[in-house]
């Protein structure tokens, strides 16, 4: 794990090996007030360029992001221990978010006609606003950074990063990357701070937005902290997603899929297939063939590229998800497959299903950022969305089902999240909204909709000559 010393620094860990990578120091309040001072001066000029400026840069950062791809896909890996050929996927997808956002920002954020109703004209402006503040986790090191800078740079903000402490490292990389790309000085920096720095920066005049990607206790706390500065927040947090098999759902799709969907990313995704709700019709045949499938997954080494899965993040992660899996057995949940901490270097844990999983267990009730499963038996359908329903948490979900109509009016008007997938796992596509409901946060990137915002949406009325 990560520690800071009393000398002010970060020493970063390769979750494969427990040993240390790198060690950074923490900056100064002075150093911090000279970043905002100059991420601020950086916007004014920033916000007067076209966007065909800003988008030939944010192509370029696309570009520069593969020129990069051997060097950041392996430390992202070394620091928090995914698939190094996940590693590579992640980068494509931001990549593919820089193309996208700098080819469509102009078309979502152009002028809107209005007619008035005294006859006169109405215009609807979107204009950048400032310093936008992002605080993001270290599950996807990179793809969380690009999911919020990008859209805020073409919108014509500037950006600011406290990244998770255990991947210092990427987010110095990334910054470097923005820079050679031709980013202009001051409009992309990491902050490499504590929390109660990270407290100050919110207050902080020339910050004008808030985004955190992270758990529901982080999101109410900086909810809290930076409503109380009337600064904007988007909050993308976590969620322990229902996937549901119907009677008539292709068995081999459902479990390829949601073994997938549960032990990509090592487990550790906020928008992963957590609790598998099955029909009792299907329940014993999808048991059986998920819970091999699980037994044979090659648990290893992130950089053999015959593993399947490898190392959990941390150390103290891996021991919360122990406890939440102890916890759960001990209130009446089975273990079909793993629930054991290995012997041997790194912070790997195996691939885990539960089941007779029910409400007052944290299998059912809480997030499991690890590859534990929860198997739920439902009556029906009307009872499998009852339980999917029946959480705190609304990010995403989805239905395996051949009958595709039926499975869409299901996700369209009973599903409470904020995504479905329907007969597949996803992560993230830039040109679909991604985002949750209830302690899953609210807002939401991607699709247009993030790039709007940490914008002033701004009325310009002109009376009828």
């Amino acid at each position: 794990m990560e520690t800071t010393t009393d000398k002010k620094t970060i020493t970063t860990t390769n979750p494969a090996t427990g040993t240390s990578l790198s060690t950074y120091e923490l900056m100064t309040d002075n150093q911090i007030e000279t970043i905002i001072d100059d991420s601020h001066e950086a916007f004014l000029s920033w916000k007067k360029k076209s966007y065909e400026e800003r988008g030939t840069i944010i192509k370029a950062i696309g570009e520069e992001l593969q020129n990069y791809k051997k060097e950041l896909a392996q430390l992202m890996t070394d620091e928090m221990g995914k698939l190094l050929k996940q590693s590579h996927q992640e980068i494509d997808l931001c990549s593919g978010i820089c193309e996208y956002s700098a080819t469509n920002a102009a078309e979502f954020l152009k002028d809107e006609e209005r007619e008035l109703s005294n006859g006169g004209r109405g215009i609807v402006t979107y204009s950048p606003i400032g310093i936008i503040y992002g605080i993001q986790p270290w599950n996807y090191p990179s793809y969380q950074v690009i999911r919020y800078a990008i859209v805020n740079l073409m919108a014509g903000n500037s950006v600011l990063l406290k990244h998770a402490s255990n991947v210092t490292g990427t987010a110095l990389l990334l910054e470097t990357i923005f820079e050679t790309a031709g980013l202009p000085k001051g409009l992309f920096k990491v902050l490499v701070i504590e929390h109660d720095q990270s407290d100050a920066v919110i207050k902080h005049k020339h910050v004008r937005g808030v985004t955190l990607t992270g758990s529901s206790g982080a999101g109410k706390n900086i909810g809290q902290k930076a409503t109380a500065e009337l600064k904007k927040t988007v909050l993308e947090l976590g969620s322990n997603d229902a996937y549901i098999i119907l009677d008539d759902a292709d068995l081999d799709v459902a479990v390829k899929m949601c073994v997938k969907g549960r032990i990509y990313n090592n487990g550790e995704t906020c928008i992963a297939a957590k609790r598998f709700i099955v029909v009792d019709s299907i329940y014993d045949d999808f048991k059986d063939a998920f819970v091999k499938a699980m037994k044979d997954l090659n648990v290893g080494d992130p950089t053999d590229k015959s593993s399947q899965m490898g190392p959990m993040a941390r150390k103290d992660l891996r021991e919360t998800l122990h406890e939440q899996v102890e916890k759960s057995v001990s209130n009446g949940a089975k273990i079909l497959c793993g629930g054991e901490i290995p012997s041997g270097k790194g912070y790997y844990y195996p691939a885990t299903v539960l089941e007779n999983v029910n409400s007052g267990q944290p299998a059912y009730d809480d997030e499991l950022f690890g590859p534990v499963a929860a198997l739920i038996k439902a009556k029906d359908e009307e009872d499998a969305m009852r339980i999917a329903n029946d959480s705190r948490f609304g990010l995403g979900g989805g239905i395996f089902s051949t009958d595709i109509d039926r499975a869409t009016k299901l996700a369209s008007q009973h599903f409470d999240t904020g995504m479905v997938f329907i007969n597949s796992f996803g992560l993230a596509e830039p040109s679909m909204p991604f985002g949750g409901v209830k302690d899953s946060g609210f807002g939401r990137e991607h699709g247009g909709f993030g790039i709007k915002e940490f914008v002033n949406v701004k009325s310009i009325l002109i009376p009828n000559d």
